[in-house]
């Protein structure tokens, strides 16, 4: 079977960076009020500044296709090679554009493209992974010598106040919870791609793609990041089971919320996973150049790293690379994201490898990926 290369990365970051003191500027403040939990949230997750695909007034400037295409277009722009060459799209997102159809075809169109081969991914961060794991088998296996894979995530829309205040139980409180109010000062805006092909640049330096593991652990946990339900007593009812789509909002059942008790069990997992990888010599520690691994928060890597140093398997901080501090949570996208900084930082050499890690809270997921610098 052939090897696979990543020729070309691409980010689009919709807007001006947007700091903390302009957040709400953007994503508006719920019953007319600055958030209880604004502060807290910024203390945990130490984001500096991110992207709004939103203007002041809360009108979108784009799509989650539209930045999807563009990201598409620029890692095009990066590689050898044109965007004509594309036969096989892999997109994803935790939500997309429309219920349907699947984001990709409208990232097709957006890319102006005969027809081509597509495939749509839909989970949270781990989405991310299994677009890049379905372009790296399609390729491998000689089905399309020319893929792209994007992440894009639009998810300040679902932060803006009017998604909050018809909820009868918050309008009493005038106030909304923690698990909703994290995510809204955490997640924002944004897309990333990459190309890949059946060989290598010429001129410029491949990343060339050894593995890719993606595990699911949805079997060991309830649900923890949701969109779409509300939890009842007799468990989750889903918004489709509503009588109209404004009684499942007056319930709360169509905005974001996660449960962070969850999430601080499913750590021992996502590290029990790497753990199991160094078991089978797939992770060797010490021929692991550079990690780029997408936690949602700071708060979250500091856990994580605790727990790495116990078990005597840390990769030396150093080595770690994020633009969380200064991108944000970009979900789907991050991995694309952090990727094309490091490759356009210019200190890659080759013969390097880069570990890549994401994981994902909605019901217990993680992946891992490793790529040679050639």
């Amino acid at each position: 079977m052939t090897d696979v290369y990543l020729n070309g990365l691409g980010a689009f970051l919709p807007g001006p960076p947007v700091s903390n003191a302009e957040m709400e500027d953007y994503i508006g403040r719920v019953f007319g009020k600055t958030s209880r939990y604004r502060a807290a949230s910024l203390r945990q997750n130490k984001i500096r500044t991110r992207h709004y695909a939103l203007d002041p007034d809360g009108r979108a400037l784009f799509t989650g296709a539209e930045m999807a295409a563009a990201a598409i277009k620029m890692a095009a722009d990066q590689s050898e090679t044109s965007l004509e060459s594309i036969t096989f799209l892999a997109a994803s997102a935790t939500l997309g554009d429309g219920l349907v159809p699947g984001l990709a075809s409208s990232v097709h169109a957006g890319l102006g493209l005969k027809e081509i081969e597509i495939a749509n991914f839909q989970s949270v961060c781990a989405s991310a992974l299994m677009a890049f794991k379905s372009a790296f088998l399609q390729l491998k296996a000689g089905e399309h010598q020319c893929a792209a894979v994007s992440g894009s995530e639009f998810s300040s829309r679902y932060f803006r106040p009017g998604n909050y205040e018809c909820v009868e139980a918050y309008r009493i409180e005038q106030a909304i919870p923690f698990q909703a109010d994290f995510l809204r000062f955490t997640l924002s805006d944004g897309a990333g791609a990459a190309l890949l092909e059946t060989r290598p640049n010429s001129r410029q330096l491949s990343l060339k793609i050894k593995w890719i593991d993606i595990r699911s652990f949805a079997h060991l946990f309830d649900l923890c990041m949701v969109g779409g339900a509300t939890k009842e007593d007799e468990g989750w009812r889903f918004w489709s089971s509503f009588g109209d789509p404004v009684a499942a909002a007056q319930a709360g059942a169509l905005h974001l919320f996660q449960d962070f008790d969850l999430m601080k069990r499913m750590l021992p997992i996502w590290v029990s996973h790497y753990l199991d990888l160094i078991d089978k010599e797939r992770i060797v520690i010490a021929r692991i150049d550079h990690v780029c691994s997408h936690y949602s928060s700071h708060g979250l890597r500091e856990e994580i790293i605790v727990l790495l140093k116990r078990a005597g398997a840390m990769i030396d901080e150093s080595k770690w690379f994020s633009n969380l501090y200064t991108k944000g949570n970009t979900g789907a996208a991050s991995i694309f994201i952090m990727l094309e900084e490091l490759y356009r930082a210019g200190g890659l050499k080759p013969g390097e490898t880069i570990l890549c890690h994401v994981p994902e809270s909605g019901r217990c997921m993680n992946g891992f990926m490793l790529l040679e610098v050639v």
